[in-house]
């Protein structure tokens, strides 16, 4: 027997063929009871024939069902069943009609708690025991026999509801492990982001904060002593750079230690940022995306217009944000008589915005324009 193909106590439902030759058997039951003598009526022995059969399918209809039922009331549908097997048993005896006993100790070992299903079985068993010992020629034979035959239908039973809880009990064991294993292993990862994040905060985060004091020192020492203005507007060019990398450093930290992730409806900060030379259009209606895709987008549009600052002298810059049918599509061009943006260039880089867009399913298409440069991210 594989444990493994046991139905679940709780859902499961037995095989098909099982199913099938267990309908058969209590069509062929009832059909016996209603076709031999004495069959059922409405007077003498054949009342009680009659009231046997009701109670039978009734008892069935009550206790056969496999989903849960309402306390007592799959004991009442076996009580039912019982004891119109006894009548039958008692007033039929010709008939197939005692053979509901099977039907109520099966039953009983595999749905009913292990005290109510012995007490069930058991009482049925005992009730027509005491009848077969009082009608029929050879009690004893006959009585043994039955005890013989149905005993170990409710012991194969009560094995395979044993089975089945100890499978499901071993399935929810499994289940806790991999839960745990996730858990242990999520706070390994979460531990080990806290610890970069301290490292860059210490290293970066401190490196670019005292960079950005010493140029602003710089410009003003500069500026104050009368220096070229070339001079002085690479200091304040530089001291940009320096203080937005360490806005990005700052986001990259909040990032590892789990804040919420910057998505596009951040894309105006960048844009106000940028100056009042970048634009910002919407087309579409929002809708929601994972939180990869948002990031993606959000850092696209970031490296773009850091790349147009870095390299290009446009004089202005249209970001667009379309929410299409098959996806979504980030376009940052810049324009002007400026040089075009270099397809080159450290940190994040077109190369990994590329990278981050076919993870995600999608494509990032960047080139040069007839009067500046063009970034174009798509996601499904």
């Amino acid at each position: 027997m594989n444990v493994r193909e046991l139905p679940r106590l709780s859902e499961g439902r037995p095989p098909a063929a099982l199913r099938v030759f267990g309908v058969v058997a209590l069509l062929v039951i009832v059909v016996s009871t209603l076709t031999t003598d004495p069959m059922p009526g409405l007077h003498g022995d054949g009342l009680w024939v009659t009231l046997a059969v009701v109670a039978f399918v009734a008892g069935i209809a009550a206790s056969l069902p496999l989903n849960e039922l309402p306390p007592g009331v799959r004991l009442a549908g076996l009580v039912l069943a019982g004891a119109a097997s006894c009548v039958f048993t008692a007033v039929q005896p010709d008939s197939g009609g005692y053979a509901g006993i099977y039907y109520v100790v099966v039953i009983a070992g595999i749905r009913m708690p292990r005290v109510t299903g012995y007490l069930v079985a058991g009482g049925t068993l005992l009730a027509e025991v005491l009848i077969v010992s009082l009608e029929h020629d050879k009690p004893a034979s006959t009585a043994a026999g039955l005890v013989f035959s149905v005993v170990p239908w409710f012991l194969i039973t009560r094995m395979i509801r044993q089975l089945a809880a100890r499978r499901d009990r071993a399935e929810e064991l499994v289940e806790e492990l991999r839960e745990s294993r996730e858990a242990a292993a999520q706070s390994a990862a979460l531990a080990e982001r806290g610890r970069v994040a301290r490292d860059l905060h210490d290293v970066l985060a401190h490196s670019l904060s005292a960079l950005a004091l010493q140029l602003e020192g710089t410009r003003l020492l500069a500026r104050g002593r009368g220096a070229d203005p070339e001079i002085v507007a690479g200091l304040e060019h530089a001291h940009r750079l320096a203080a937005g990398g360490l806005a990005e450093a700052r986001q990259a930290i909040a990032a590892l230690r789990g804040d919420a992730l910057p998505g596009p409806e951040r894309l105006h900060e960048l844009v106000e940022a940028f100056g009042p030379s970048a634009s910002l259009s919407v087309i579409g209606t929002p809708r929601e995306t994972s939180s990869e895709a948002r990031l993606a987008l959000y850092r696209t549009a970031q490296e773009a217009l850091t790349n147009v600052r870095r390299h290009s002298a446009g004089d202005r810059v249209e970001m667009r944000l379309e929410y299409g049918d098959d996806g979504t599509t980030l376009t940052v061009a810049d324009h002007g008589p400026g040089a075009p943006v270099m397809a080159g260039g450290g940190g994040y880089g077109l190369t990994g915005m590329r990278e981050r867009a076919a993870l995600l399913g999608g494509r990032l298409d960047a080139g040069p324009t007839e009067d500046g440069f063009r970034v174009r991210l798509w996601l499904p």
